[in-house]
């Protein structure tokens, strides 16, 4: 596998760790994951701050406009990495990187999973009807989906269980 040095694309001497972490975040993390840089990069700055953000503090530190950080957020929060939510007292809401961060990605790609899987299940029903050869491929088609739903929800118990998936507490 690949190392990848996360500051090899920053000059010497000209941003400090923090800020070379969040563009390797932006670049590395949000292409891996298939995000825009964008929420590469808020997924990093949410990951390293140490207090919870509003969108104006996000917006801010993205040197980005509120539809896109809104935006942004929303894809976080539907991939289970970080969470948004009203402090005791405020009037609005901020945002932080979830304590279970990990588990909430892996719930995200176990949801996504069985989405397919159900799919794969119709179409198998649905194509029984056609030539081998189709037949064939929506019945693989339908036996990765199951193996992968299957895998994913015995991953997701073991790192549960884990001391550091951050379940339990933060």
């Amino acid at each position: 596998m690949k190392e990848i040095d996360v500051t090899a694309s920053v000059p010497e001497g000209s941003r400090d760790v923090e800020e070379s972490l969040v563009e390797s975040f932006g670049r590395c993390v949000g292409e891996a994951m298939g995000w825009p840089p964008m929420a590469g990069r808020a997924a990093g700055v949410l990951m390293l701050s140490e207090t919870p953000l509003t969108m104006a503090e996000l917006q801010e530190r993205l040197a980005a406009s509120k539809g896109s950080v809104s935006e942004t957020t929303r894809l976080l929060i539907d991939n289970g990495v970080i969470e948004r939510f009203k402090e005791s007292g405020q009037r609005q809401f901020v945002y932080r990187w979830r304590a279970d961060a990990w588990v909430g990605c892996l719930e995200h790609q176990r949801q996504t999973t069985a989405q397919l899987l159900d799919f794969a299940e119709s179409a198998d029903r649905e194509g029984r009807g056609l030539p081998p050869v189709q037949r064939e491929r929506l019945e693989q088609m339908n036996e990765y989906y199951r193996f992968m739903a299957d895998r994913l929800d015995g991953l997701l118990a073991e790192y549960s269980r884990s001391p550091t998936s951050g379940v339990g507490g933060r």
